[in-house]
Protein backbone atom coordinates (compact mmCIF):
# COMPACT_ATOMS: atom_id res chain seq x y z
CA UNK A 1 0.00 0.00 0.00
CA UNK A 2 1.47 3.34 -1.03
CA UNK A 3 1.72 6.21 1.40
CA UNK A 4 -0.17 9.35 0.38
CA UNK A 5 2.11 12.42 0.20
CA UNK A 6 1.05 15.96 0.96
CA UNK A 7 0.95 16.86 -2.72
CA UNK A 8 0.06 19.71 -5.03
CA UNK A 9 -3.30 18.18 -6.00
CA UNK A 10 -4.45 18.08 -2.36
CA UNK A 11 -3.50 21.71 -1.86
CA UNK A 12 -5.21 23.02 -5.01
CA UNK A 13 -8.33 20.92 -4.35
CA UNK A 14 -8.66 22.57 -0.95
CA UNK A 15 -8.31 25.97 -2.58
CA UNK A 16 -10.89 24.99 -5.24
CA UNK A 17 -13.48 24.13 -2.63
CA UNK A 18 -13.39 27.67 -1.35
CA UNK A 19 -14.52 28.95 -4.76
CA UNK A 20 -12.05 31.81 -4.79
CA UNK A 21 -10.01 30.37 -7.69
CA UNK A 22 -13.07 29.87 -9.89
CA UNK A 23 -14.43 33.29 -9.03
CA UNK A 24 -11.17 35.04 -9.95
CA UNK A 25 -10.94 33.01 -13.18
CA UNK A 26 -14.44 34.14 -14.20
CA UNK A 27 -13.64 37.71 -13.14
CA UNK A 28 -10.46 37.65 -15.25
CA UNK A 29 -12.39 36.55 -18.34
CA UNK A 30 -14.97 39.27 -17.74
CA UNK A 31 -12.26 41.92 -17.34
CA UNK A 32 -10.36 40.94 -20.50
CA UNK A 33 -13.61 40.78 -22.45
CA UNK A 34 -14.72 44.20 -21.20
CA UNK A 35 -11.41 45.88 -22.05
CA UNK A 36 -11.00 44.18 -25.40
CA UNK A 37 -14.60 44.46 -26.62
CA UNK A 38 -15.74 47.83 -25.36
CA UNK A 39 -12.62 50.00 -24.99
CA UNK A 40 -9.58 48.76 -26.92
CA UNK A 41 -11.44 46.73 -29.57
CA UNK A 42 -9.12 43.70 -29.68
CA UNK A 43 -9.08 41.53 -32.76
CA UNK A 44 -9.49 37.77 -32.47
CA UNK A 45 -5.74 37.03 -32.21
CA UNK A 46 -5.06 39.66 -29.56
CA UNK A 47 -8.04 38.52 -27.52
CA UNK A 48 -6.95 34.87 -27.71
CA UNK A 49 -3.42 35.74 -26.53
CA UNK A 50 -4.80 37.84 -23.69
CA UNK A 51 -7.01 34.95 -22.60
CA UNK A 52 -4.00 32.56 -22.78
CA UNK A 53 -2.00 34.85 -20.50
CA UNK A 54 -4.88 34.88 -18.04
CA UNK A 55 -5.16 31.09 -18.16
CA UNK A 56 -1.43 30.79 -17.53
CA UNK A 57 -1.63 33.14 -14.54
CA UNK A 58 -4.62 31.29 -13.04
CA UNK A 59 -2.87 27.94 -13.52
CA UNK A 60 0.29 29.18 -11.81
CA UNK A 61 -1.62 30.73 -8.92
CA UNK A 62 -4.41 28.18 -8.28
CA UNK A 63 -4.00 25.05 -10.34
CA UNK A 64 -5.24 22.94 -13.22
CA UNK A 65 -8.97 22.82 -12.38
CA UNK A 66 -9.35 26.58 -12.20
CA UNK A 67 -7.28 27.02 -15.39
CA UNK A 68 -9.47 24.54 -17.36
CA UNK A 69 -12.58 26.29 -16.07
CA UNK A 70 -11.20 29.63 -17.28
CA UNK A 71 -10.26 28.07 -20.66
CA UNK A 72 -13.85 26.97 -21.24
CA UNK A 73 -15.31 30.31 -20.13
CA UNK A 74 -12.74 32.17 -22.26
CA UNK A 75 -13.67 30.01 -25.28
CA UNK A 76 -17.32 30.93 -24.86
CA UNK A 77 -16.46 34.62 -24.43
CA UNK A 78 -14.22 34.56 -27.53
CA UNK A 79 -17.04 32.98 -29.57
CA UNK A 80 -19.75 35.32 -28.32
CA UNK A 81 -17.93 38.66 -28.38
CA UNK A 82 -15.14 38.33 -30.97
CA UNK A 83 -16.11 35.74 -33.63
CA UNK A 84 -18.82 36.52 -36.19
CA UNK A 85 -21.71 36.66 -35.86
CA UNK A 86 -20.98 38.90 -32.86
CA UNK A 87 -23.44 38.52 -29.98
CA UNK A 88 -24.37 34.92 -30.78
CA UNK A 89 -22.91 31.51 -30.20
CA UNK A 90 -23.32 30.58 -33.86
CA UNK A 91 -20.09 30.39 -35.90
CA UNK A 92 -20.54 31.13 -39.61
CA UNK A 93 -17.02 30.38 -40.86
CA UNK A 94 -15.50 26.90 -40.58
CA UNK A 95 -12.08 28.48 -40.03
CA UNK A 96 -13.44 30.12 -36.92
CA UNK A 97 -14.32 26.65 -35.63
CA UNK A 98 -10.72 25.59 -36.12
CA UNK A 99 -9.44 28.75 -34.43
CA UNK A 100 -11.81 28.30 -31.50
CA UNK A 101 -10.87 24.62 -31.09
CA UNK A 102 -7.15 25.46 -31.36
CA UNK A 103 -7.56 28.11 -28.67
CA UNK A 104 -9.33 25.70 -26.33
CA UNK A 105 -6.72 22.95 -26.83
CA UNK A 106 -3.87 25.44 -26.42
CA UNK A 107 -5.38 26.87 -23.24
CA UNK A 108 -5.88 23.42 -21.72
CA UNK A 109 -2.37 22.33 -22.76
CA UNK A 110 -0.85 25.48 -21.29
CA UNK A 111 -2.80 24.88 -18.09
CA UNK A 112 -1.54 21.30 -17.85
CA UNK A 113 2.08 22.27 -18.53
CA UNK A 114 1.90 25.08 -16.01
CA UNK A 115 0.35 22.71 -13.46
CA UNK A 116 3.09 20.16 -14.03
CA UNK A 117 5.75 22.83 -13.57
CA UNK A 118 4.06 24.02 -10.40
CA UNK A 119 3.76 20.48 -9.04
CA UNK A 120 7.40 19.82 -9.89
CA UNK A 121 8.48 23.02 -8.15
CA UNK A 122 6.47 22.21 -5.04
CA UNK A 123 7.74 18.63 -5.03
CA UNK A 124 11.33 19.86 -5.32
CA UNK A 125 10.76 22.30 -2.46
CA UNK A 126 9.25 19.54 -0.31
CA UNK A 127 12.18 17.20 -1.06
CA UNK A 128 14.66 19.97 -0.28
CA UNK A 129 12.91 20.68 3.01
CA UNK A 130 12.91 16.98 3.85
CA UNK A 131 16.64 16.78 3.09
CA UNK A 132 17.26 19.80 5.32
CA UNK A 133 15.24 18.21 8.11
CA UNK A 134 17.08 14.91 7.64
CA UNK A 135 20.42 16.69 7.87
CA UNK A 136 19.37 18.57 11.02
CA UNK A 137 18.04 15.31 12.45
CA UNK A 138 21.34 13.54 11.74
CA UNK A 139 23.17 16.31 13.59
CA UNK A 140 20.85 15.91 16.59
CA UNK A 141 21.59 12.20 16.68
CA UNK A 142 25.27 13.00 17.30
CA UNK A 143 24.47 14.86 20.52
CA UNK A 144 24.65 11.77 22.73
CA UNK A 145 26.84 8.68 22.93
CA UNK A 146 24.64 6.97 25.54
CA UNK A 147 22.26 4.47 23.86
CA UNK A 148 19.56 4.69 26.54
CA UNK A 149 19.63 8.50 26.59
CA UNK A 150 19.63 8.61 22.78
CA UNK A 151 16.64 6.28 22.50
CA UNK A 152 14.67 8.43 24.92
CA UNK A 153 15.42 11.58 22.91
CA UNK A 154 15.08 10.30 19.32
CA UNK A 155 11.23 10.01 19.25
CA UNK A 156 10.89 13.59 20.45
CA UNK A 157 13.49 14.71 17.91
CA UNK A 158 11.48 13.13 15.08
CA UNK A 159 8.23 14.73 16.25
CA UNK A 160 9.86 18.18 16.50
CA UNK A 161 11.85 17.90 13.25
CA UNK A 162 9.22 16.37 10.92
CA UNK A 163 5.93 17.53 12.42
CA UNK A 164 4.43 14.08 13.02
CA UNK A 165 2.04 13.35 15.90
CA UNK A 166 3.85 10.56 17.72
CA UNK A 167 6.77 8.16 17.31
CA UNK A 168 7.67 4.82 18.89
CA UNK A 169 10.93 2.87 18.67
CA UNK A 170 11.50 -0.78 19.58
CA UNK A 171 14.91 -2.47 19.51
CA UNK A 172 15.33 -6.21 19.11
CA UNK A 173 17.77 -6.45 22.02
CA UNK A 174 15.72 -4.30 24.43
CA UNK A 175 12.31 -4.94 25.96
CA UNK A 176 11.33 -1.28 26.39
CA UNK A 177 9.41 0.78 23.84
CA UNK A 178 10.66 4.34 23.54
CA UNK A 179 7.85 6.82 22.76
CA UNK A 180 7.60 10.55 22.10
CA UNK A 181 4.75 10.90 24.59
CA UNK A 182 2.32 8.99 26.79
CA UNK A 183 -0.23 8.39 23.98
CA UNK A 184 0.09 5.21 21.91
CA UNK A 185 -1.75 6.63 18.84
CA UNK A 186 -2.10 3.22 17.19
CA UNK A 187 1.60 2.31 17.53
CA UNK A 188 1.00 -0.97 19.36
CA UNK A 189 3.85 -3.03 20.77
CA UNK A 190 2.77 -6.16 18.88
CA UNK A 191 2.92 -4.31 15.55
CA UNK A 192 6.39 -3.00 16.33
CA UNK A 193 7.55 -6.48 17.31
CA UNK A 194 6.02 -8.03 14.18
CA UNK A 195 7.75 -5.57 11.84
CA UNK A 196 11.01 -6.06 13.73
CA UNK A 197 10.75 -9.82 13.19
CA UNK A 198 9.62 -9.71 9.54
CA UNK A 199 11.91 -6.88 8.47
CA UNK A 200 9.33 -5.53 5.98
CA UNK A 201 7.79 -2.02 6.12
CA UNK A 202 4.05 -1.58 6.58
CA UNK A 203 2.36 1.74 5.74
CA UNK A 204 -1.34 2.19 6.49
CA UNK A 205 -2.52 5.28 4.61
CA UNK A 206 -6.08 4.91 5.93
CA UNK A 207 -5.05 5.24 9.58
CA UNK A 208 -1.92 7.28 8.77
CA UNK A 209 0.42 4.78 10.43
CA UNK A 210 3.87 3.78 9.20
CA UNK A 211 6.11 1.01 10.53
CA UNK A 212 9.67 0.90 9.21
CA UNK A 213 12.31 -1.70 10.15
CA UNK A 214 15.57 -0.30 11.49
CA UNK A 215 18.24 -1.84 9.29
CA UNK A 216 21.99 -2.05 9.58
CA UNK A 217 22.76 -3.48 6.18
CA UNK A 218 20.93 -6.80 5.97
CA UNK A 219 20.45 -6.99 9.74
CA UNK A 220 17.25 -5.67 11.36
CA UNK A 221 17.91 -4.14 14.77
CA UNK A 222 14.43 -2.86 15.57
CA UNK A 223 11.35 -1.01 14.34
CA UNK A 224 10.29 2.63 13.97
CA UNK A 225 6.59 3.52 14.21
CA UNK A 226 5.21 6.90 13.08
CA UNK A 227 1.65 8.16 13.53
CA UNK A 228 -0.14 10.90 11.56
CA UNK A 229 2.70 11.45 9.12
CA UNK A 230 2.75 13.08 5.71
CA UNK A 231 6.28 11.87 5.01
CA UNK A 232 7.17 9.83 1.98
CA UNK A 233 8.27 6.22 2.22
CA UNK A 234 11.79 7.21 1.15
CA UNK A 235 12.00 9.78 3.94
CA UNK A 236 10.78 7.26 6.51
CA UNK A 237 13.38 4.77 5.31
CA UNK A 238 16.06 7.43 5.61
CA UNK A 239 14.94 8.28 9.16
CA UNK A 240 14.99 4.59 10.07
CA UNK A 241 18.50 4.18 8.68
CA UNK A 242 19.75 7.25 10.57
CA UNK A 243 18.23 6.00 13.82
CA UNK A 244 19.74 2.53 13.36
CA UNK A 245 23.17 3.97 12.60
CA UNK A 246 22.98 6.37 15.57
CA UNK A 247 21.98 3.59 17.98
CA UNK A 248 24.71 1.29 16.70
CA UNK A 249 27.24 4.10 16.91
CA UNK A 250 26.22 4.97 20.47
CA UNK A 251 26.44 1.28 21.42
CA UNK A 252 29.90 1.00 19.86
CA UNK A 253 31.08 4.15 21.66
CA UNK A 254 29.68 2.82 24.93
CA UNK A 255 31.48 -0.50 24.47
CA UNK A 256 34.68 1.32 23.56
CA UNK A 257 34.31 3.53 26.64
CA UNK A 258 33.81 0.49 28.84
CA UNK A 259 36.82 -1.21 27.30
CA UNK A 260 38.90 1.95 27.78
CA UNK A 261 37.67 2.29 31.36
CA UNK A 262 38.53 -1.35 32.03
CA UNK A 263 41.97 -0.86 30.51
CA UNK A 264 42.58 2.27 32.56
CA UNK A 265 41.30 0.51 35.67
CA UNK A 266 43.69 -2.36 35.05
CA UNK A 267 46.53 0.06 34.43
CA UNK A 268 45.63 1.98 37.58
CA UNK A 269 45.51 -1.27 39.52
CA UNK A 270 48.97 -2.17 38.25
CA UNK A 271 50.35 1.26 39.12
CA UNK A 272 48.75 1.10 42.55
CA UNK A 273 50.10 -2.38 43.18
CA UNK A 274 53.57 -1.42 42.01
CA UNK A 275 53.60 1.81 44.03
CA UNK A 276 52.15 0.32 47.18
CA UNK A 277 54.36 -2.75 46.96
CA UNK A 278 57.50 -0.66 46.56
CA UNK A 279 56.59 1.81 49.30
CA UNK A 280 55.44 -0.86 51.72
CA UNK A 281 58.51 -3.00 51.11
CA UNK A 282 60.96 -0.28 52.19
CA UNK A 283 59.66 0.20 55.77
CA UNK A 284 58.96 -3.52 56.12
CA UNK A 285 62.53 -4.30 55.08
CA UNK A 286 63.92 -1.80 57.60
CA UNK A 287 61.66 -3.14 60.35
CA UNK A 288 62.56 -6.73 59.52
CA UNK A 289 66.31 -5.98 59.55
CA UNK A 290 66.11 -4.13 62.86
CA UNK A 291 64.02 -6.83 64.53
CA UNK A 292 66.31 -9.58 63.23
CA UNK A 293 69.33 -7.75 64.60
CA UNK A 294 67.67 -7.26 67.98
CA UNK A 295 66.60 -10.90 68.17
CA UNK A 296 70.14 -11.97 67.39
CA UNK A 297 71.55 -9.82 70.16
CA UNK A 298 69.03 -11.17 72.66
CA UNK A 299 70.14 -14.79 72.04
CA UNK A 300 73.61 -15.20 73.63
CA UNK A 301 73.64 -18.92 72.78
CA UNK A 302 74.18 -18.05 69.13
CA UNK A 303 77.88 -17.61 69.89
CA UNK A 304 78.16 -14.50 67.77
CA UNK A 305 79.58 -11.78 70.02
CA UNK A 306 79.24 -9.26 67.18
CA UNK A 307 75.47 -9.62 67.39
CA UNK A 308 75.39 -8.15 70.91
CA UNK A 309 74.43 -4.46 70.66
CA UNK A 310 75.17 -1.63 73.02
CA UNK A 311 72.25 0.27 74.56
CA UNK A 312 72.81 3.11 72.03
CA UNK A 313 72.62 0.70 69.11
CA UNK A 314 69.51 -0.96 70.52
CA UNK A 315 67.91 2.46 70.94
CA UNK A 316 68.79 3.35 67.34
CA UNK A 317 67.30 0.11 66.01
CA UNK A 318 64.13 0.62 68.04
CA UNK A 319 63.91 4.17 66.72
CA UNK A 320 64.12 2.82 63.15
CA UNK A 321 61.34 0.34 63.91
CA UNK A 322 59.19 3.08 65.41
CA UNK A 323 59.73 5.53 62.52
CA UNK A 324 59.22 2.92 59.82
CA UNK A 325 56.11 1.63 61.58
CA UNK A 326 54.72 5.18 61.57
CA UNK A 327 55.59 5.50 57.90
CA UNK A 328 53.87 2.21 57.12
CA UNK A 329 50.82 3.24 59.10
CA UNK A 330 50.71 6.53 57.24
CA UNK A 331 50.91 4.80 53.87
CA UNK A 332 47.97 2.59 54.77
CA UNK A 333 46.05 5.59 56.09
CA UNK A 334 46.60 7.56 52.88
CA UNK A 335 45.41 4.67 50.74
CA UNK A 336 42.29 4.24 52.88
CA UNK A 337 41.57 7.99 52.90
CA UNK A 338 41.97 8.22 49.13
CA UNK A 339 39.48 5.38 48.69
CA UNK A 340 36.98 7.11 51.01
CA UNK A 341 37.35 10.43 49.22
CA UNK A 342 36.80 8.76 45.85
CA UNK A 343 33.65 7.11 47.20
CA UNK A 344 32.39 10.42 48.75
CA UNK A 345 32.19 8.75 52.14
CA UNK A 346 34.18 11.38 54.05
CA UNK A 347 32.03 13.61 56.25
CA UNK A 348 33.06 17.26 56.47
CA UNK A 349 32.03 19.59 59.28
CA UNK A 350 32.24 23.11 57.92
CA UNK A 351 32.30 26.16 60.18
CA UNK A 352 33.72 29.70 60.01
CA UNK A 353 37.28 29.66 61.33
CA UNK A 354 40.56 31.54 61.08
CA UNK A 355 43.26 29.97 58.96
CA UNK A 356 46.07 31.13 61.27
CA UNK A 357 45.62 28.51 64.05
CA UNK A 358 45.34 25.76 61.44
CA UNK A 359 48.69 26.75 59.94
CA UNK A 360 50.23 26.88 63.43
CA UNK A 361 49.02 23.34 64.21
CA UNK A 362 50.44 22.02 60.94
CA UNK A 363 53.83 23.66 61.64
CA UNK A 364 53.89 22.22 65.16
CA UNK A 365 53.23 18.72 63.81
CA UNK A 366 56.12 19.09 61.34
CA UNK A 367 58.48 20.74 63.83
CA UNK A 368 61.13 18.03 63.56
CA UNK A 369 61.05 17.94 59.73
CA UNK A 370 61.28 21.75 59.52
CA UNK A 371 64.30 21.99 61.81
CA UNK A 372 66.58 22.67 58.82
CA UNK A 373 64.21 25.04 57.00
CA UNK A 374 63.45 28.61 58.08
CA UNK A 375 59.68 29.18 57.78
CA UNK A 376 58.26 32.63 57.05
CA UNK A 377 54.55 32.89 57.89
CA UNK A 378 52.71 35.98 56.65
CA UNK A 379 49.03 35.87 57.57
CA UNK A 380 47.28 39.24 58.11
CA UNK A 381 45.65 39.69 61.49
CA UNK A 382 42.46 41.02 59.86
CA UNK A 383 42.12 38.10 57.43
CA UNK A 384 38.42 37.15 57.23
CA UNK A 385 37.17 33.79 58.45
CA UNK A 386 36.95 30.91 56.01
CA UNK A 387 34.34 28.16 55.81
CA UNK A 388 36.45 25.09 56.58
CA UNK A 389 36.72 21.72 58.25
CA UNK A 390 39.74 22.50 60.41
CA UNK A 391 41.07 18.94 60.68
CA UNK A 392 41.03 18.33 56.95
CA UNK A 393 42.51 21.73 56.03
CA UNK A 394 45.26 21.05 58.56
CA UNK A 395 45.91 17.80 56.70
CA UNK A 396 46.22 19.75 53.43
CA UNK A 397 48.68 22.16 55.05
CA UNK A 398 50.73 19.27 56.47
CA UNK A 399 50.98 17.62 53.04
CA UNK A 400 51.98 20.81 51.24
CA UNK A 401 54.49 22.01 53.87
CA UNK A 402 55.97 18.52 54.15
CA UNK A 403 56.44 18.37 50.36
CA UNK A 404 58.08 21.81 50.41
CA UNK A 405 60.53 20.58 53.07
CA UNK A 406 61.25 17.20 51.48
CA UNK A 407 61.90 18.55 47.99
CA UNK A 408 63.96 21.59 49.08
CA UNK A 409 67.66 21.47 49.99
CA UNK A 410 68.66 21.91 53.64
CA UNK A 411 68.55 25.54 54.70
CA UNK A 412 66.16 26.59 51.93
CA UNK A 413 63.39 28.84 53.27
CA UNK A 414 59.66 28.09 53.09
CA UNK A 415 57.15 30.93 52.91
CA UNK A 416 53.48 30.62 53.88
CA UNK A 417 51.13 33.47 52.97
CA UNK A 418 47.39 34.07 53.02
CA UNK A 419 45.21 36.79 51.49
CA UNK A 420 41.57 37.57 50.82
CA UNK A 421 40.60 37.88 47.17
CA UNK A 422 37.23 37.75 45.36
CA UNK A 423 35.22 36.34 48.30
CA UNK A 424 37.86 33.66 48.93
CA UNK A 425 40.90 33.15 51.13
CA UNK A 426 43.97 32.04 49.18
CA UNK A 427 46.78 30.22 51.01
CA UNK A 428 50.17 29.78 49.31
CA UNK A 429 53.21 27.66 50.24
CA UNK A 430 56.40 28.64 48.39
CA UNK A 431 59.64 26.63 48.40
CA UNK A 432 63.08 26.80 46.83
CA UNK A 433 63.09 23.26 45.48
CA UNK A 434 64.06 22.00 42.01
CA UNK A 435 60.75 23.13 40.49
CA UNK A 436 58.25 21.24 38.35
CA UNK A 437 58.31 20.96 34.58
CA UNK A 438 55.41 22.65 32.74
CA UNK A 439 54.26 19.28 31.39
CA UNK A 440 54.11 17.76 34.87
CA UNK A 441 52.32 20.64 36.58
CA UNK A 442 48.93 19.30 35.43
CA UNK A 443 49.85 15.72 36.40
CA UNK A 444 51.19 16.08 39.95
CA UNK A 445 47.63 16.17 41.34
CA UNK A 446 46.74 12.80 39.76
CA UNK A 447 46.67 9.74 41.98
CA UNK A 448 49.96 7.80 42.22
CA UNK A 449 51.80 10.19 39.91
CA UNK A 450 55.26 11.27 41.05
CA UNK A 451 57.74 13.58 39.36
CA UNK A 452 60.16 11.87 37.02
CA UNK A 453 63.21 13.38 38.73
CA UNK A 454 62.05 12.75 42.31
CA UNK A 455 60.78 9.18 42.18
CA UNK A 456 64.05 7.73 43.47
CA UNK A 457 65.31 10.62 45.60
CA UNK A 458 62.22 11.05 47.82
CA UNK A 459 59.94 8.31 49.14
CA UNK A 460 56.20 8.59 48.56
CA UNK A 461 53.13 7.00 47.02
CA UNK A 462 51.92 9.95 44.94
CA UNK A 463 48.64 10.13 46.89
CA UNK A 464 49.34 13.22 49.02
CA UNK A 465 48.51 15.90 46.44
CA UNK A 466 45.53 13.90 45.15
CA UNK A 467 44.15 13.82 48.71
CA UNK A 468 44.75 17.56 49.07
CA UNK A 469 42.96 18.25 45.79
CA UNK A 470 39.94 16.17 46.81
CA UNK A 471 39.70 17.90 50.21
CA UNK A 472 40.03 21.42 48.76
CA UNK A 473 37.42 20.72 46.05
CA UNK A 474 35.07 19.37 48.74
CA UNK A 475 35.41 22.82 50.35
CA UNK A 476 34.39 24.45 47.05
CA UNK A 477 37.93 25.67 46.33
CA UNK A 478 40.72 24.94 43.87
CA UNK A 479 44.26 23.66 44.29
CA UNK A 480 46.99 24.70 41.86
CA UNK A 481 50.71 25.21 41.37
CA UNK A 482 53.04 27.63 39.61
CA UNK A 483 56.65 26.58 39.21
CA UNK A 484 59.89 27.31 37.41
CA UNK A 485 62.65 24.76 37.02
CA UNK A 486 65.58 25.55 39.28
CA UNK A 487 63.73 28.28 41.21
CA UNK A 488 61.12 26.42 43.25
CA UNK A 489 57.35 26.05 43.31
CA UNK A 490 54.31 27.77 44.82
CA UNK A 491 51.35 25.56 45.74
CA UNK A 492 48.17 27.50 46.48
CA UNK A 493 44.57 26.71 47.28
CA UNK A 494 41.42 28.78 47.77
CA UNK A 495 38.70 28.55 50.41
CA UNK A 496 35.31 30.21 50.53
CA UNK A 497 34.70 32.92 53.08
CA UNK A 498 32.77 31.86 56.18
Amino acid sequence: MEFVDVSYNRLVTAAGRSGSGYFIAALSVAGITLVGYRWLHFNQTTTALAFLLGVLAISAAWGLHQAVFMSIVATLALDYFFLPPIGAFNIANSQDWIALFAFLVTAVAVSELSGRARRGTRSAIERRQELERLYAFSQLLLSSDNPAELLNMVPRYIVESFGVRSVAILLSNRSDVYRSGPDIDGLEVRDLQLISLRGEPRIDALHQLAFMPLRMGARVVGCLGVSDSGLSKQTLEAIGSLVAIAVERAGAVEKLSRAEAARESEQLRSVLLDSVTHEFRSPLTAIKASVTSLLGSSNPSSGDSAAIHSPEERHELLTVINEESDRLNRLIGEAAEMAQLDANKVEFRFEPASIGPVVAEALHELKQLLAQHPVDVRIPADLPLARIDGAHIKEVMVHLIENAAKYSPAGAPIRITAEAKDNTVIISIADRGPGIDDFEQSLVFEKFYRGRNQRVQVHGTGMGLAICKAIVEAHGGQLGVTSQLGHGSVFYFSLQLG
